[in-house]
């Protein structure tokens, strides 16, 4: 079984008089698309509050050639499992951001006792509409007829807010080089995964966990309104709206998406 690529940071601790530490615990965050694990980089200052990162690319991404094609987000879910198994990590904060949150929520129908806590991040549980679906398959024709080139051309200004197009010109071309660095087939079979998966707003009330729900105010993808609805769906839960922040808003503005989070880890 060939298990997905990932990143493992692990627990900045101070070292306790025999010279051992624990982590406090585990945060598993799910990278978006068209994007890879690397999009969390500025997320890795984390591990200095004492949690182990992993950080896993999907498959196919990154320039990740496994040929299994993975056209469910019940597909991608079940390769974080695989993979949280194989790490012997029994439950974890697990979280993540746009298509990222869509594997969150198939998780969560698959495997719920996998999780301490919960993180949202600029995503929504409804499904594509019927326009929706045909801009994907429109993309689909796009990636193969011209490459992951043609997709960083019409995402970057959807991915992110207009405040960080105008003012981090630095950032739409790092954004642009974690695109370019996927895979055709990967991204085509996103697009698939994404058009097919179902509605998730009915595994909203059943969340006891802790969670978290942030969103960019500039975001157009997953605007703020469906983060509102999302907190008032899922009892107990926190939203934090992001200024100055679209659709990326742990790139953006990771130092407030930071904070968010590591406020929100505190409660563990």
């Amino acid at each position: 079984m060939a298990l997905l690529r990932f990143l493992d940071i692990p627990p900045r601790l101070e070292l306790d008089p025999d010279g051992h530490g624990r982590a406090i615990g585990t945060l598993v965050l799910i990278h978006g698309f068209p994007l890879s694990a690397h999009s969390w980089e500025r997320q890795f200052v984390l591990s200095e509050s004492g949690w182990r990162l992993i950080v896993p690319h999907l498959r196919g991404f990154d320039e990740g050639g496994d040929p299994r094609s993975r056209t469910s987000m019940d597909d991608h879910a079940g390769d974080i499992i695989d993979l949280l198994d194989s790490l012997h990590v029994e439950q974890a904060v697990i979280g993540g951001l746009s298509m990222g949150g869509y594997v969150t929520f198939a998780l969560l129908r698959n495997a719920p006792s996998y999780f301490k806590g919960l993180l949202l991040a600029d995503t929504r549980p409804q499904a594509d509409t019927p326009e929706g679906k045909a801009a994907r398959e429109r993309m689909v024709v796009m990636v193969r007829e011209r490459g992951p080139s043609a997709v960083a051309d019409d995402m970057l200004p959807k991915l992110l807010g207009e405040t960080s197009r105008r003012e981090q010109p630095g950032l739409v071309e790092e954004v642009r080089g974690i695109i370019v660095s996927n895979g055709t087939e990967a991204i085509a079979d996103a697009l698939t995964a994404m058009m097919r998966r179902p509605d998730s707003t009915p595994t909203l009330r059943a969340i006891k966990v802790p969670t978290l729900i942030v969103v960019g105010d500039e975001d157009t993808v997953t605007p703020p309104e469906l983060s509102v609805e999302m907190n008032s769906a899922i009892a107990g839960s926190e939203l934090v709206r992001i200024p100055r922040a679209g659709h990326l808003a742990n790139m953006e503005q990771p130092e407030v998406f930071n904070h968010a989070v590591g406020r929100f880890l505190q409660r563990f």
